[in-house]
């Protein structure tokens, strides 16, 4: 026969074969799902054919399957934990230096921002979690790793966006077309159009302040929250659509977007699933069904024409004529984008601020003086006039988005192919490593914050601005640069004004109008440990019964 071969040479060969296979991925890292069945199936398939002679065909494709994948699992555990990976020097858990598969199930679980913090606790500044991929805890990386001169973003965002035709802004790597898709963003959020956005926001804070008012039980202030900062998006992004503070999430959008974040978590660090996700249809139900639902929104928009609103898509729809009209798919993925961490990412921030000061009914008290000091009886609290210069304020939203970052992690990197690799401080990244900063163990770190380092102390903020050295008899330690809740560099969140817009908004229309109380019996503790981490932190339950104040004057 063509084929027969003595039977240790033909496991030689399935053996062999398996371990080609490996380089094969090693080298190109190939994600389609035709060259996977043609690797990973097809070739121990066909090498099946040398043992067709020792034995039935049943037997002989089983041995030959069996031994292949034998051989290339071995190889490539082999690999990953030797001394000659390019990343043997880094330490970390054995599981995660295997496979990401690890890790992706960690993050189902919603424990991926503390799990990482212990890791770093553990092992130090740089921790491998994955096969390619380190997890940096040290402020000084922030700027190498995401400033201006800093790496591209990585493949996490393949297998999330697998659904979309086009690349919303915040998964586009290419830094020339990032800055081509940003410009809109850009005049959109810019100082003058965020005047002329005021008007949806204080309609909207308005609608929240009097529903709240409204209700005459324990309410779940964190839903509404969530209900608020959808209403004001659709508002914002497809001129409205959305009345869930009158109507409640009667499509059961809400679980839709939260499902969709918690897969596009998982898939995220399995970036090779992005084709699987195309190819099969139960894979990625409910991303492409909120793709669905923005298409359907986007065409509605575009009917309208040009509007006199100049609402965010006035802008992404270049409707203002400063560049040509861009395609439907591009406008319906940033428009998708500005639903999704336009809402999700303020309702977040403004759930843990109002869990923070419920639970610190000092520092409840001292913002309700501030408020009252700067809007006495008579002025709008909703007006933006003094927001900005209110410390105690400022304080507390900067203090909780320090310790509840609505996204733990900083934006992904990859050392490019071919550039040598990166030094970052007296450490090397060789080439094609993937990095991330991770946001939520930096900003908890006592070498950039202290006292205090895991406690809600908004006062930090105030003794920094004042220049101490020193306070409550300890060192104080506050290093601005390791805070970057909006992310850095040219890829940071292009809503970073706006958003602080809203929450001071909401923040001193709330403190001013209302009186607000923990329900009965809240667990504190409880609360912490149900914020789950799905690319965006979960907001908790936040059971509260609310008053409307009776007197407005301000406070000593």
């Amino acid at each position: 026969m063509v084929f027969q071969l003595p039977a240790h040479h033909a496991l030689f060969t399935v053996v062999g074969s398996a371990f080609i296979v490996h380089l094969i991925f090693k080298r190109y890292e190939p994600h389609r799902v035709a060259v996977h069945a043609l690797l990973l199936l097809a070739v121990p398939s066909f090498l099946s054919v040398l043992l067709l002679d020792r034995m039935p065909a049943i037997k002989a494709l089983s041995a030959s399957f069996l031994t292949f994948w034998t051989a290339l699992v071995s190889s490539v555990a082999l690999y990953r934990l030797s001394p000659w990976h390019p990343l043997a020097r880094y330490p970390g858990p054995v599981s995660l230096r295997l496979s990401k598969l690890s890790m992706a199930w960690i993050s189902r679980g919603g424990r991926r921002h503390l799990y990482t913090q212990e890791l770093h606790r553990r092992y130090g500044d740089i921790v491998r979690v994955g096969p390619n991929e380190v997890s940096v805890s040290n402020a000084a990386a922030i700027h190498p790793l995401m400033g201006t001169s800093g790496l591209h973003k990585g493949p996490q965002w393949e297998a999330r966006t697998a659904t979309q035709s086009v690349l919303p802004l915040i998964a586009i790597g290419d830094p020339k077309e990032h800055l081509r898709r940003r410009k809109p963003w850009n005049r959109a959020l810019n100082v003058a159009s965020l005047k002329d956005f005021e008007p949806f926001v204080t309609h909207r804070a308005e609608q929240l302040v009097s529903r709240l008012a409204s209700q005459k039980e324990t309410t779940n202030l964190a839903r509404w929250f969530g209900w608020f900062t959808y209403d004001l998006m659709s508002d914002m992004a497809f001129g409205g659509g959305s009345e869930m503070m009158l109507n409640g999430d009667d499509g059961s959008v809400w679980p839709l977007l939260e499902i969709g974040l918690l897969n596009s978590d998982t898939y995220g660090h399995l970036p090779w699933m992005a084709d699987y996700i195309r190819a099969v249809p139960s894979l990625g139900t409910n991303m492409k069904q909120m793709r669905s639902f923005c298409i359907q929104r986007t065409e509605e928009r575009i009917k309208l024409g040009n509007t006199s609103r100049k609402d965010l898509f006035y802008y992404l729809n270049n409707e203002d004529g400063a560049e040509p009209t861009p395609p439907v798919p591009e406008v319906t993925a940033d428009g998708t984008l500005a639903i999704v961490a336009g809402s999700d990412t303020t309702s977040s921030v403004l759930s843990n601020v109002f869990y923070c000061l419920l639970t610190h009914p000092e520092a409840y008290a001292r913002l309700r003086a501030e408020v009252d000091s700067y809007y006495p009886p008579g002025e709008d609290a909703l007006n933006t006039k003094h927001h900005a210069d209110m410390p105690y304020l400022n304080a507390v939203i900067n203090e909780t988005m320090r310790l509840f970052p609505p996204v733990t992690d900083g934006s992904q990197r990859i050392v490019p192919t071919g550039s040598g690799g990166r030094i970052i401080g007296d450490s090397y990244l060789p080439e094609g490593t993937i990095t991330t900063v991770h946001m939520y163990s930096i900003q908890r770190d006592a070498r950039n914050f202290a006292p205090l380092p895991d406690s809600f102390w908004p006062e930090r903020w105030l003794h920094a601005a004042e220049g101490a050295r020193s306070v409550i008899g300890m060192k104080l330690v506050h290093n601005p640069t390791a805070f970057f809740p909006f992310s850095y560099g040219p890829g940071n969140c292009a809503g970073k004004g706006l958003a602080l817009q809203e929450m001071r908004m909401v923040v001193s229309a709330m403190m001013q109008k209302l009186e607000l109380s923990l329900a009965e019996g809240f667990d504190a503790v409880a609360y912490e440990n149900e914020m789950h981490d799905y690319l965006i932190l979960s907001r908790p339950p936040l059971p509260v019964v609310v008053k409307q104040r009776k007197v407005c004057t301000a406070e000593a």
